[in-house]
């Protein structure tokens, strides 16, 4: 695919945007290889997979919540139960996912979601200087750190992982 084409694509260009206005100095970089794992993406950048966020969407009875979780972590349902206080917690389907935050999954940004949703950030993110997130396609990432992924997400730093 034709690095242009990748960045012309309109979930990329929310990312962008998003990104311009909060820090002109941050980008969406295109990667030659998928990052749609967090360990291609490690691969492609020559980074330690924590430092990869991947970005989940999680249903619970009456809305979603994206959680944010360091790459070499899995997300923890209970600890996310616990924090609601609900017992009712799922990974969203596909559908969902293209519906709340107008991404696919493998592309989901924690940015520039088409729905306003609650964000959880996993603490463990904290031990890298820079992390790198999915920038609305496979293949599209950003590199922020994580003071600004906080700020720009507006999110609440949570114990959320194991």
């Amino acid at each position: 695919k034709n690095m242009n084409e990748i960045l012309k694509k309109e979930p990329v260009q929310r990312v962008k945007n998003i990104l311009k206005e909060f820090d002109n100095s941050l980008e969406v970089v295109v990667l030659d290889s998928s990052a749609r794992t967090a360990n291609e993406a490690a691969k492609s950048l020559k980074t330690e997979v924590g430092s990869i966020v991947k970005s989940l969407l999680l249903r619970t009875k009456t809305s979603f919540l994206l959680c944010l979780v360091s790459g070499d972590k899995r997300c923890s349902l209970n600890k996310i139960k616990k924090i609601l206080n609900q017992k009712d917690v799922s990974m969203a389907n596909a559908e969902q996912v293209k519906e709340i935050t107008g991404y696919t999954i493998g592309g989901v940004s924690p940015i520039g979601h088409l729905n306003k949703i609650e964000i959880f950030i996993d603490v463990s993110l904290k031990r890298f200087s820079n992390i790198f997130a999915a920038a609305g396609h496979p293949n599209s990432i950003f590199k922020i750190n994580f003071e600004n992924l906080c700020k720009i997400t507006n999110g609440s730093v949570k114990d959320i992982s194991e």
